[in-house]
């Protein structure tokens, strides 16, 4: 049983394949496709059929937080409230970023950087980009007009 074992090996079976392929045959491109062919039909023989069905879609489950039969009185309650925290935030992330931008003007201007130069630079740049916009038509509301239009809806 040991020789029946030690003659059949992957390493025999390649070897065989390369001869029949450098044999200059007609039946070259035959043996290449049965080679291929059984090889595939072995492959489908170990795949289980569940592996080949689609998975089923998922089913989704969608979570409201808020009541359905809220009065449009109660949606714009709502609406400005979260508008007003939202101001007030940004608020003070301006702050913050003011705060941040004079540290590094009293660092500039510890270490000898001429910081009024850079600032009237970048003041030149961001007027120039917003005049581009402007004469491209792609400036949107004026922040007075978009908070006058927020203080109106939260009136109403």
């Amino acid at each position: 049983m040991k020789r029946f074992f030690r003659r059949i090996s992957p390493k025999h079976a390649a070897q065989d394949f390369a001869s029949q392929w450098r044999a200059e045959t007609p039946y070259r491109w035959h043996i290449l496709g049965v080679a291929m062919a059984m090889t595939f039909a072995i492959f489908m023989l170990f795949i289980p059929k569940s592996v080949r069905v689609a998975p089923a879609p998922p089913e989704v489950i969608y979570i409201s937080t808020l009541d359905e039969n809220r009065s449009d009185a109660e949606i714009i309650a709502s609406n400005c409230a979260n508008q007003k925290l939202k101001d007030e935030l940004e608020a003070k992330l301006k702050q913050q970023e003011e705060a941040r931008k004079e540290a590094y003007a009293a660092l500039g201007r510890a270490t000898f950087v001429d910081v009024d130069a850079m600032q009237a630079e970048i003041d030149a740049r961001n007027a120039a980009e917003k005049a581009a916009a402007e004469a491209a038509g792609n400036i949107g509301p004026s922040e007075e007009e978009v908070a006058k239009s927020v203080e109106e809806y939260c009136a109403r």
